[in-house]
């Protein structure tokens, strides 16, 4: 396909899916339950963080982790207090990582204005979604924790594609008019967001000339949203919702 055609086939295909049939049975499902800014907030990052492995399977953690909560998830966090594992397992992330995850975001709601304000702090423009993400990632490690829990929060500056933190800055900035992402943050523009990378997106890419990289990290996250913006500068992560669902569909 030339430029011309490949824009109205993508415009078309995110178009198609971006709609709330398409991410029924999506991890973003279970902040929909919520309405109160901050419950929305740290269930999509719970979400997010746990999404890896079968969707199913990531809805069943959520589920669990959300009863955990007492269906209250920023009310939990802020009054949490204490320093023993709690009663919860998703592949790799335990009672370990889960008692430092509420630990550390009491501590940005007391002290960083919370999610938005840990990912809005600090920034020069140029620097753009990577340094927005390393500077979380800085505030969210600075209390006690153990080593292995760091896993959980990727780190752009060593070239992971960071397709967890990258989804869920999606869910809270683009806009909320389809039904699907919550566009609850104004201090971030949907012009700074990139694409969730995974194993779908980056093969349709691939197929369709957008992606030159065979990897799946940073780099590859900056080639493929250099090629989106010149198709809508204004809001190029929508075509995540075309190379998911072309990917996930075998449409090509």
């Amino acid at each position: 396909m030339n430029q011309k055609d490949l824009k109205e086939y993508l415009d078309f295909k995110a178009e198609q899916y971006e709609c709330p049939s398409f991410i029924k049975n999506d991890p973003i499902q279970i902040p929909h339950r919520y309405s109160k800014k901050e419950d929305v907030e740290i269930a999509a990052f719970f979400m997010a963080s746990l999404a890896w492995g079968n969707r199913l399977s990531i809805l069943k953690s959520g589920d669990r982790l959300m009863e955990l909560f007492g269906d209250a998830p920023y009310d939990f966090i802020m009054d949490y207090d204490s320093l023993k594992p709690l009663p919860f397992v998703h592949r790799t992330f335990n009672g370990v990582d889960l008692n430092f995850f509420c630990r550390s975001l009491k501590n940005l709601y007391q002290n960083r204005e919370g999610l938005e304000g840990a990912f809005s702090a600090n920034i020069v423009e140029e620097n753009g979604l990577k340094m927005r993400i390393s500077n979380f990632r800085t505030a969210f490690l600075e209390i006690s924790h153990e080593h292995r829990s760091e896993k959980h929060i990727s780190n752009p500056l060593k070239n992971s594609a960071c397709k967890r933190l990258v989804m869920f800055l999606r869910w809270m900035v683009r806009s909320k008019e389809k039904g699907v992402d919550f566009g609850l943050w104004e201090k971030i523009g949907q012009n700074e967001l990139y694409v969730p990378l995974d194993v779908h997106t980056g093969n349709v890419a691939r197929n369709l000339g957008l992606l030159k990289r065979k990897q799946n990290d940073w780099k590859t996250n900056e080639e493929l949203i250099h090629k989106l913006r010149k198709m809508d500068s204004e809001d190029p992560a929508k075509y995540d919702f075309a190379l998911f669902g072309v990917g996930v569909n075998k449409e090509l």
